[in-house]
């Protein structure tokens, strides 16, 4: 990803950054303030983390800032090398507007050397202020508004003790060192909820609010403009230049809503987090190398396609760098991992049982480590010294005990990596009630109870749905933001849980609720069986070498990659460099699937859409699935062949992958040491009974595709062990004989 020019940036942006550009500034050595410090060999990493989740009357709280702070805590210390007493952690009430000026300058300002490595993280609401000195914005924008970040004491009657841009402008052009990184994960795009989702803005009308700075923050200002000798024109000049120090990051585009969400079923597993630092985080545990912050941008961009999905809510994070600087090219945080990718890290070990934080986990597959998942115990050089078999999860600190009684507890700091994961074998699918159900919610309920597997929860802020369930409102409409409106006002279906419409689940607006449930309880089983496949995704994780590539027929440019962890340099390197364009609707592709393994792998690719609908696409020869399914050491293959019909007419073969409607498509790769026998014999039979010839994609049958993926869950589970075990036992996937690989693409229609 290029970086932006200045004035692209402020019309793709239009809020959080643009007005939080750092001028260039060389400030002098301020004496003796910095005295302590001038002695040191090595650069000092220092870093000043808030999140404001319980805000006073009159500002809506949050519940995932707090969870974000210890992210990033968790990843500085124990992968980036900070040491715990150059972290400042200001939260709730401590994070009063002047609380945290005053700690930016004794923290950052007064202790910070050239070189030396800032970190200023940010999770809360974001807001606007009326600005009468504010620089131009893009067109369509309300002029004459500066972006603010919400503080504990934020809102003072007509006033606001808000931190506005300009402010943080000033202190960090304070800082020495242009090793800097402005992490911000809140929005100014309008607040309240959408769907199951908490947004974090403070919804101003700005054509209506005439709310100002206060006076302590003028006052802020004016004392810095006169420390740094700038006149207010030359300050307002130097602000649209764009950042003079370091990098500022933002977890969303000025028109996208930053949101956050819970994550794991309701009870002591559950937390709740921001999108866009859940994802970073999560990447930076779980990258295996050290990237630079142009590329990690790009894998984030393509991972929020994920997000997309599930909820259609578009979370596009954006980054500008200094001019001058090649920040770009630097590692994020501008400090290289000072330890091996994992999933957790040990925090502490007493009478037999370790308690770690699991910061590399995926949100998809939480619930695959509750109980019964095993790690390795790394050493520095990243090899394994035992294990530990997780026994109970709260939040993001997992338990377990040692598996080898005759090692020693391992000590604070140890990262650990996953190896076994214990899936579920009684997964469920959480529909939310959505509130538009009115006086049809009790019976909703009562008829969803009735479905196999299928768990309805109530619209409360705690519970964490997959889906809901209402009425097409206006509200949903809007929602929709220009994509087609799938169902009529008034007909019942399903939504992402960021109210957007799922395609092919609204019926008639004269139709009844119970005649709805049954008309979707076909659509709901195929979104469980997509819910219990993604349990299994372990790209991030897996140790074989394994990488696939998608793209349209006679285009050498891939639209969509995914490798495996364990892949070779060649395999991650072939990772996009660019974010992936959306395709259009009647585009053929195919996709390529290439073993850097010394043995033979098994595969097996299917296809999940936009509505849940999934599909067998290799291998299809019906006669011989397994050996089809055989992918020799070393070797490539691609579905479908184009050496069969060199030159075809598009779209016009029954085996030709072909991309139809418009939204998202999943392709998953599956790729085992094992062959997966039971499950492509259950699909050699639904093939035989549903008279599908060899060479074509076989739809999972809508009455029992739970059954088919269960089948599959279980092949890789004997591929791990053989025991005998009861029902609740969880399944196991090891990550040294499978990799289940996810490449998400994008569906336009023309």
């Amino acid at each position: 990803m290029p970086s932006l020019k200045r004035r692209q940036f402020l019309q793709a942006a239009g809020s959080t950054l643009s007005t939080l550009c750092l001028s260039q500034l060389i400030v002098q050595r301020q004496g003796d303030r910095y005295g302590r410090v001038l002695a040191q060999n090595t650069p000092r990493k220092l870093a000043l983390l808030v999140g404001v989740n319980d805000y006073p009357t009159g500002v809506s709280s949050l519940r995932g800032c707090l969870t974000d702070v210890q992210m990033q805590q968790e990843l500085l210390v124990h992968r980036f090398g900070f040491s715990p007493s150059d972290l400042v952690v200001l939260t709730n009430a401590q994070a009063t507007r002047q609380a945290i000026i005053e700690a930016f300058e004794a923290h950052l300002i007064q202790q910070a050397l050239p070189g030396d490595i800032v970190v200023f993280y940010f999770a809360g609401h974001g807001s606007l202020v009326k600005d009468p000195d504010h620089i131009p914005v893009a067109a369509g924008r309300v002029e004459g508004y500066n972006s603010t970040l919400v503080t504990y004491d934020a809102r003072q009657g007509n006033q606001v003790n808000d931190i506005m841009g300009k402010t943080l402008f000033l202190l960090v052009s304070a800082l020495q060192s242009d090793q800097v990184t402005v992490m911000l994960d809140s929005c100014y795009s309008g607040g309240g909820t959408r769907g199951a989702l908490r947004v974090r803005a403070v919804d101003v009308p700005m054509a209506q609010s005439e709310a100002g700075p206060g006076a302590a923050e003028l006052a802020t200002q004016a004392t810095w403009l006169a420390r740094l000798g700038w006149s207010p024109q030359e300050f307002k000049e130097r602000r649209t230049l764009g950042p003079a120090r370091g990098v500022v990051l933002g977890s969303t585009q000025g028109n996208q809503k930053a949101t956050e969400a819970a994550f794991g079923a309701a009870g002591p597993g559950q937390f709740y987090a921001g999108a866009f630092t859940y994802a970073l985080t999560r990447y930076l545990w779980q990258q295996p190398g050290s990237l630079p912050l142009e590329r990690v941008f790009v894998d984030l961009a393509r991972s929020t396609r994920d997000v997309a999905n599930s909820t259609r809510m578009v979370q596009s994070p954006l980054y500008e760098v200094a001019p001058g600087q090649n920040a770009s090219q630097e590692p994020l945080y501008f400090s290289r991992p000072q330890t091996p990718a994992a999933e957790a890290v040990v925090l502490g070990a007493e009478h037999g049982q370790v308690t770690f934080w699991l910061g590399g986990i995926s949100s998809q597959s939480l619930e695959a480590f509750e109980s019964g998942a095993i790690f390795s115990i790394l050493d520095a050089s990243g090899h394994e010294m035992g294990q530990v078999e997780q026994t109970r999860r709260k939040g993001l600190v997992g338990y377990g005990m040692l598996m080898d009684e005759r090692l020693s507890m391992p000590p604070v700091g140890t990262l650990l990596r996953e190896q076994v994961r214990g899936i579920p074998t009684d997964l469920t699918l959480r529909v939310g009630l959505d509130p538009s159900l009115e006086a049809d919610l009790d019976e909703a309920r009562s008829l969803l109870a009735g479905l196999n597997r299928i768990e309805p929860v109530a619209m409360d802020g705690v519970s964490s749905p997959h889906y809901l369930l209402g009425r097409m409102t206006e509200e949903s409409r809007a929602a929709a933001a220009g994509v087609e409106i799938p169902g009529e006002l008034g007909s019942f279906g399903l939504f992402t849980v960021g109210l957007a419409a799922i395609a092919d689940s609204f019926g008639a607006p004269t139709e009844s609720i119970a005649a709805a449930i049954e008309r979707l309880n076909a659509q709901l089983k195929l979104l469980l069986a997509g819910r219990v496949l993604r349990s299994v995704l372990n790209s991030d994780t897996s140790n074989l070498k394994v990488g696939v590539t998608v793209q349209p027929v006679n285009s050498p440019v891939a639209v969509g990659r995914s490798a495996s962890r364990g892949s070779s340099e060649n395999l991650v390197a072939q990772r996009l460099h660019r974010v992936e364009e959306a395709l259009r609707a009647g585009t053929e592709i195919v996709v390529n699937v290439t073993n850097g393994e010394l043995r033979n792998l098994y595969v097996a690719i299917l296809a999940i859409g936009s509505a849940g609908d999934i599909a067998v696409l290799y291998p299809t020869d019906w006669g011989a699935p397994e050996s089809a399914s055989l992918l020799e050491a070393g070797q490539s293959l691609a579905f479908p062949r184009q050496d069969v019909n060199p030159n075809p007419e598009h779209c016009t073969n029954p085996g030709d992958l072909c991309l139809r409607g418009s939204g998202y498509v999943e392709i998953l790769t599956l790729a085992s040491t094992s062959p997966l026998r039971n499950a492509l014999r259950g699909l050699q039979q639904i093939a035989e009974q549903t008279s599908t010839r060899s060479g074509v994609p076989l739809a999972l049958p809508k009455d029992n595709p739970v059954d088919v993926i269960e089948t599959l869950l279980g092949d890789l589970d004997r591929a791990t062990r053989s025991s005998q075990r009861s029902r609740n036992q969880p399944r196991h996937a090891d990550t040294t004989q499978l990799a289940a690989l996810s490449t998400m693409l994008h569906i336009v229609e023309d």
